[in-house]
């Protein structure tokens, strides 16, 4: 019924769709970066905490989805990327680990470390992870130091398929401008939609007046770089594969992807116009309140289109800039066609989780969080 090339491709889109999603909910993290920086009193940073306390298990969820799924349909980037620069993604799991021991044991009896430490960790998860996240992404445009050798798998004493190519296992991504600039803009990102997703959930007005306030900061930042990262996307050479599998560099290759690919540039379009209608609108209007709403599904449009840039149209989505040949593609890195086809009818369910998670989601914000609220309930964080 499907061909191998569709179910190749489909994976690579619920990847997209996997990764614009958590990019979506990295609203917590953006949120937790604010809560020291806003709040000016206990009761401030209690609303703030309890806000997204009720939503960090959707983007850790989310998080070990997305590599699970990664992992099954294209192992060999798993076992590149997290078994070559594993510092980053080390990192990337400490941070939730804290955010997920600090949102848990801030009010524990016995704690010895004091509500401030804990959410010191909170803070620095929602300015860390973002920012890891939206580097590690970046090599998907910039390249990466690895080289692949696929004859190794019959070496019975060292099947080493994948080596990296230098000490710093992924954190040399630092290093490279572009790789900064995207993680910074994720980090904008990731604010704004925490600070918009707080005034739509948090019914204090003197507290919605600051988060305004911090939103105009931050959604200047976030357009800086975005601007700085797209610019700089569409100028740059990149990674196309010929018919015969072969890579080569191609300048303005991204830029032509968006030209060739006419319905993943309008649903990019689509994205960005989403996102700063929800910035404008809140900026603006004073009691608009929904911001979160138009600027979380622009923001799942925008990463899945950048993630069908990286992939669609002869692309290498994970490139090598030790040996362009071993640049990962859709094609040369995916799993079998039985594993793809049985995975295909699983993901089917995918649509009964998303209304499942909707429906929750409803259920817990039905009425805005108040300091009310708070002082009547025994469970809070």
């Amino acid at each position: 019924m499907f061909t191998y090339d569709f179910l190749q491709n489909y994976w690579w889109f619920i990847i997209a769709l996997l990764g614009g999603l958590l990019v979506f909910l990295l609203f917590v993290q953006g949120a937790n970066a604010m809560i020291l920086l806003t709040g000016a009193d206990e009761r401030e940073k209690q609303l703030m905490v309890n806000s997204t306390g009720r939503k960090w298990e959707f983007t850790f969820t989310t998080l070990v989805t997305f590599g699970g799924a990664f992992f099954a349909s294209f192992p060999l980037f798993y076992s590149t990327s997290f078994g070559g620069a594993y510092w980053v993604w080390i990192l990337i799991l400490i941070t939730f680990v804290f955010q997920a021991v600090s949102y848990e044991f801030q009010n524990k009896t016995g704690n010895m470390l004091g509500k401030t430490a804990f959410r010191i960790f909170l803070t620095v998860n929602g300015f860390l992870a973002p920012f890891l996240i939206g580097t590690a992404v970046g090599t998907f445009f910039s390249g990466s130091d690895f080289a692949v050798d696929k004859s190794a798998a019959g070496d019975c004493l060292a099947p080493v398929i994948s080596a990296w190519g230098n000490g710093w296992h992924g954190l040399e991504a630092l290093a490279n401008p572009f790789n900064l600039s995207f993680g910074l803009m994720t980090t904008g990102l990731a604010v704004c939609l925490g600070l918009l997703y707080m005034i739509n959930n948090i019914d204090d007005d003197n507290l919605n007046r600051k988060l305004r306030r911090r939103l105009i900061l931050f959604a200047v930042v976030f357009i800086v770089f975005f601007l700085n990262t797209g610019i700089g996307l569409l100028m740059r050479s990149g990674f196309a594969v010929a018919e015969d599998g072969t890579v080569f560099l191609e300048k303005y290759k991204y830029l032509h992807n968006f030209l060739q690919m006419p319905a993943v540039l309008a649903v990019f379009i689509a994205g960005v116009a989403l996102v700063l209608w929800g910035l404008a609108g809140t900026l603006v209007c004073g009691r608009f309140r929904k911001g979160i709403w138009p600027a979380g599904a622009g923001t799942v449009l925008t990463v899945m289109a950048l993630f069908m840039v990286a992939g669609y149209n002869g692309t290498a989505y994970y490139p090598s800039v030790a040996d362009l040949q071993s640049s990962l593609t859709i094609a040369n890195s995916c799993s079998s066609e039985f594993t793809l086809r049985t995975m295909a009818y699983v993901s089917l369910v995918i649509p009964l989780v998303l209304a499942y998670i909707i429906y929750a989601w409803h259920v817990m914000d039905r009425k805005p969080l108040t300091g009310e609220e708070l002082e009547n309930t025994e469970h809070k964080y």
